[in-house]
């Protein structure tokens, strides 16, 4: 790879998530304000990314330094990659996988989830989405509008009913990935190559904590954030968590 295609990407990359800051800063305030708001009540978010790679998004916030301990993790293995990738996106287009999963981890009413997912159409996302809602509780969304109103009613990835996560949460981050995914067009190449999504739904996440974060120091409340474990007295610092937690989130 060439140093200027190199430099193409970066641009590319920086001009995308510059653009989710300009347009969805007040979408990422106002999800901010219910997840400081559920934090205060001292309750775990459940986050979970039905899809390959969108699996890779929730796990980018979960247990990480400097993030909130208060997180569970939804790392449900039918759709990892761990599993292969063609399975993942046959079990991601199965209908009602996800009510399985929402169901499995006891999501029920008043709690909070995020879902997250590049394309925002899948069956398993559509149904997680669905059965959290008639579970009651509230949902944050992080997908593309884009992508899943550029993809028509027919595509094998789409839930039955042909709906879109942005128009049934209660909050919704649009990281604007475009159709298809990669950015760059290199010549006598026949597909597009240099993938953005894990970038825009990793910032958008790490923005929504951020945001989170400095809403609860504001208000006075210390919020719950891990120290890394690599660093002095981290195993110590967390341990107060691991000790809240347990019991609460699966993966602690």
């Amino acid at each position: 790879m060439s140093v200027p295609l190199i430099r193409e990407y970066l641009d590319k990359v920086t001009a995308h998530l510059e653009t989710i800051f300009e347009e969805e800063q007040q979408n990422i305030l106002k999800a901010a304000r219910v997840m400081a708001d559920h934090i205060k009540n001292d309750e775990i978010i459940h986050i979970y990314g039905p899809g390959g790679h969108s699996g890779v998004a929730a796990m980018e916030i979960f247990s990480r330094a400097g993030g909130l301990a208060c997180l569970n993790a939804i790392l449900d293995g039918g759709t990892m990659l761990t599993n292969g990738g063609d399975r993942s996106m046959r079990v991601e287009r199965l209908p009602g996988y996800g009510k399985i999963v929402i169901d499995t981890y006891g999501v029920k009413k008043g709690d909070l989830i995020i879902l997250v997912n590049a394309y925002g159409i899948n069956a398993a996302l559509i149904d997680s989405a669905l059965e959290a809602k008639r579970l009651g509780a509230t949902v944050i969304g992080v997908s593309s509008r884009l992508h899943a109103e550029s993809t028509p009613p027919e595509h094998p990835a789409r839930h039955p009913t042909k709906q879109n996560l942005h128009d049934l949460v209660d909050y919704h981050i649009d990281t604007k990935v475009p159709v298809g995914d990669a950015l760059m067009t290199l010549p006598g190449v026949p597909q597009n190559t240099g993938a953005i999504s894990s970038f825009a739904s990793g910032f958008a996440l790490h923005a929504l904590e951020l945001a989170t974060i400095e809403l609860l120091a504001k208000e006075g409340f210390e919020p719950p954030v891990w120290r890394s474990g690599n660093a002095t007295g981290g195993d110590e610092w967390n341990k107060q968590f691991q000790d809240r937690y347990k019991g609460k989130i699966a993966f602690i």
